[in-house]
């Protein structure tokens, strides 16, 4: 069983962060800061693709781990390994992401450079562990353990940031530097290889944030299993709706003592967020699945198919164009905003970069025709 509602939910996803990546500018007032992440506390349309993408990865694992976890087949040493592999794989891509082979500057290639300085953690080292983590659980747990381990992740992470601040910063307990997983990460992966971002104090996708991270992907995965068992009417669409809605309360709720907060992936974040992916799961699939207008979504649908690759291709052009400049000194000017002027110029700072965003959109999603059109579908 495949859910079409499932891949136009990626495809959207996908499509969104290319999006907020491209058309957030690096000065601030000079940007649509609804498509920028929240400084801190708080959240934008851009802190929701993150999570969308674990709690999609746990919907997919109710289905492609479906005969292992129904007992229809044991889950061999084998199993194990392809699970392993690619997380490696992923917390891999990310290394490269990061700069680990190439700086991005394609007149002054540099191979393996600054490795003292390399940054460790990034989106798919995180999404490599906890899918790893998430794996096993499902592998090993029954869906009311899963339920109890994806609960307890979330208090547990709320107790410990709640009442344990940093043992060597005293700027406060939800503070950049003075919570207890930034101390963490400074104490395992070391100030050098944190984001640089932060002052190499913290980062935002590090280890011990990584832990909620799990919850986000068992909450999906919870999803999957229930809608395999549902049949294909509004009424489940319905039901999915007001799960959604029940957890964005709940995570509204706690967010009074525990602030939503992305960079810190709070146990009131990960409610929120996974009762927005309800919400847009729903209504992807009433609309997809129920209502079977499955040719008005077509678009992110294909995208959606090879969204892996479309990911890491796009953040290599971003880096690629941002990094890179035109002219000398202080006359040089970075491919992104010569571009984004000779292109969409005519629109003022702000429209540029939005709509120079959309033609990039549209770029990936030719590409990601010509992949589906030839049958190219990248898996890991």
């Amino acid at each position: 069983m495949r859910l079409t509602s499932l891949d136009v939910f990626r495809g959207m996803t996908v499509a969104t962060m290319i999006l907020v990546n491209m058309a957030s500018l690096p000065d601030d007032d000079k940007k649509y800061l609804w498509l920028d992440h929240a400084p801190w506390h708080g959240w934008t349309i851009a802190d929701l693709v993150f999570p969308f993408f674990l709690y999609i990865i746990g919907v997919s694992m109710a289905f492609s781990l479906a005969k292992y976890t129904s007992g229809d087949a044991p889950a061999t040493k084998h199993v194990y390994v392809q699970i392993i592999r690619r997380s490696l794989i992923l917390f891999g891509l990310g290394l490269i992401l990061n700069n680990l082979i190439w700086n991005y500057n394609i007149t002054d290639p540099k191979l393996f450079a600054n490795l003292d300085r390399l940054r460790i953690m990034g989106v798919l080292q995180r999404i490599g562990i906890s899918f790893l983590c998430a794996s096993i659980a499902v592998l090993s747990l029954s869906k009311r353990n899963i339920w109890i381990l994806s609960i307890g992740i979330l208090v547990g992470y709320w107790l410990i940031l709640a009442f344990i601040p940093a043992l060597d910063n005293a700027d406060g307990i939800f503070t950049k530097a003075g919570n207890f997983g930034a101390y963490i990460d400074r104490l395992i992966i070391t100030p050098a290889h944190l984001h640089k971002g932060s002052g190499n104090q913290s980062d935002p996708e590090g280890l011990f944030g990584t832990l909620p991270a799990i919850s986000s992907i068992l909450f999906g995965y919870l999803t999957g299993a229930w809608l395999k068992i549902q049949s294909v009417n509004s009424r489940t669409s319905s039901n999915l709706l007001i799960f959604g809605l029940a957890a964005v309360v709940i995570g509204l709720l706690w967010n009074g003592i525990f602030p939503i907060n992305k960079k810190l992936w709070t146990s009131s974040f990960v409610l929120f967020t996974t009762g927005a992916g309800l919400i847009s799961l729903a209504a992807c699939y009433e609309l997809v699945d129920v209502r079977k207008y499955r040719n008005w979504f077509k678009p992110f649908e294909i995208m959606g198919l090879n969204a892996i690759f479309i990911y890491v291709a796009s953040i290599v052009l971003i880096k690629l164009i941002m990094v890179n400049q035109i002219g000398k000194d202080k006359q040089a000017v970075s491919v992104y905003n010569l571009l984004r002027e000779q292109l969409f110029g005519w629109a003022g700072v702000l429209n540029s970069g939005l709509l120079f965003a959309i033609a990039t959109v549209l770029l990936w999603l030719g590409v990601a025709y010509l992949m589906y059109h030839r049958r190219w579908f990248l898996k890991i």
